[in-house]
């Protein structure tokens, strides 16, 4: 596929990304994406390698080698190299529900089993999936896909995150009528509240949900099932029940002060900077959450590096960001070849940002806090952080971090956002339908399936899984779409796509 030399003709070359002095004024994306001319050499470079990893899926040492949806790569990175802009969505939307998310959030495991990655820059996939999903939304090919007859069946989908308005997606054009219940005030659920906009505009959900309406998707918001609507209501009402609700149990700090006020989760935090832009219409920004305040972020991952970006937009004074583990090296050790997931250091664009504006990284590794201080008022104003050590448990053999003595150190912190990860789905759902969980609060499905241990109750995503990726949510969604239509057809065929 693309042109067999392109690798060696044309450099990769990526969107145009704005200083981040200059973009930290607003919360809208600053990514400005090639010409649809450049874009094809980009397409080119693609080099017809004889077993494609890019599209794989693969579990190699513990990580996902290549896309968990299998896109065609090849193919669609050829129809770019030859400007078959239409036919490269036809082929993109085999796979895929929605390019317009993951081609702005997600990692690119694509690119990272890129065979052009083993000894120089891989194939600029996710840009490629980027200019083929929004040149079919400006041409107009991206329409309804409304169904021809319907099966009179009824389907609940509880969540609206990326796997429910997968799954929601594919069961509808099936011809099966479809509702989907969101606890939030708009649907969208983790894309919508979880992800900043300067990384998902806002404007680009709304587009695809508005899309999933006209194709007959209902959607239901300011809904909790589980307090607001019974469960027993919703297995009387729908055929079918499909639990994705994310895994949406943060996983929280257990040490002295932790009580005190100015202390949130990132999740919630990110949530409520998003709603008041939306409210708003983007003409306010709740800027005194984090203005002139010393930030502490806890934990070094995708929503940490998102809570630096977000106080940083919001006037904070300084920000810290702390990792348990140790700083990652700047290239693969031998323990990690190609095509596994490269653990190696990234810098992603909140870390740019904090060193812009504030001179260095924010990031601190091997590091904790042990101790929240509060002021007079009861709210946080400084945190005891020490660093750790990495040593091996006699018992088990594995290697632990510990504190190292006499490390400790205080320092201020008037914000402090806790995004050390999630322990699994939300007590009082997974309650409300007595479904199965395992030791992680993870639902629990039949092997390999989907359905829950309770009749007609259905489970995917993060709920399911565990906290991951959007692209695997929405292959999650995909796939209980199938397993749920199946139950209620006595078979299932391919969703036909557009």
């Amino acid at each position: 596929m693309g042109k067999p030399t392109g690798f060696l003709e044309y450099q990769r070359q990526t969107a145009r990304v704005l200083d981040p002095k200059i973009r930290i004024a607003d919360f809208h994306e600053f990514r400005i994406p090639l010409s649809r001319e450049k874009q094809k050499l980009q397409g080119a470079r693609c080099m017809a390698c004889g077993v494609p990893f890019c599209q794989s899926g693969a579990t190699l040492g513990g990580m996902t080698s290549g896309c968990p949806l299998h896109n065609l790569v090849p193919e669609t990175n050829d129809l770019v190299y030859t400007g078959n802009w239409k036919q490269a969505y036809l082929r993109l939307s085999k796979t895929h529900s929605f390019p317009e998310f993951t081609s702005r959030v997600c990692p690119a495991l694509c690119e990272a089993a890129c065979t052009c990655n083993l000894d120089g820059e891989p194939v600029a996939t996710k840009e490629n999936e980027r200019a083929i999903i929004e040149t079919a939304f400006e041409e107009g090919w991206v329409k309804p896909q409304k169904p021809m007859v319907r099966t009179g069946k009824t389907i609940a989908v509880v969540g609206s995150g990326p796997s429910g308005l997968a799954a929601a997606q594919q069961l509808n054009r099936r011809g099966h009528s479809v509702t989907v219940y969101e606890r939030s005030d708009r649907p969208g659920g983790l894309l919508r509240y979880g992800i900043p906009n300067m990384k998902l505009e806002k404007a680009v959900v709304d587009r695809r949900i508005r899309l999933m309406e006209e194709e007959g998707v209902r959607f239901v918001v300011n809904t909790d099932v589980g307090r607001d609507i019974k469960a027993e209501e919703l297995l009387k009402k729908y055929d079918r029940v499909l639990l994705t609700c994310g895994a949406s149990n943060p996983r929280d700090l257990r040490i002295p002060g932790r009580e005190a006020g100015g202390i949130y989760f990132a999740v919630d935090f990110l949530g409520k900077v998003t709603k008041t832009l939306l409210d708003s219409d983007f003409q306010k920004a709740p800027k005194e959450l984090a203005k002139g305040k010393n930030v502490l972020v806890i934990g070094g991952g995708d929503t940490g590096n998102d809570c630096v970006g977000t106080v940083i937009r919001l006037g904070a004074k300084s920000v810290t960001q702390l990792e348990m583990m140790p700083e990652p090296p700047a290239e693969r050790t031998e323990a990690n070849p190609w095509p596994q997931w490269p653990k190696i250091l990234k810098t992603d664009y909140g870390q740019e940002e904090a060193a812009a504006v504030f001179g260095h990284d924010p990031r601190v590794y091997q590091t904790t806090v042990t101790e929240f201080i509060p002021d007079k008022k009861g709210n946080v104003c400084k945190a005891k952080i020490t660093k750790l050590k990495s040593v091996c448990d006699e018992k088990t053999g594995r290697m632990k971090m510990i504190p190292v003595e006499g490390s400790e150190e205080v320092i201020p912190a008037e914000l402090v956002l806790i995004a050390a990860g999630f322990l699994g789905s939300q007590k009082y759902v997974t309650d409300a339908f007595q479904v199965a969980v395992d030791g992680r609060t993870n639902v629990k499905t039949a092997s390999e399936g989907y359905e829950t241990n309770v009749p007609r109750v259905f489970a995917a995503g993060d709920m399911r899984r565990g906290q991951s990726l959007v692209v695997w949510a929405i292959r999650e969604g995909r796939e209980a779409a199938r397993a749920v239509d199946e139950s209620l057809m006595g078979y299932t065929i391919a969703i036909i796509p557009p």
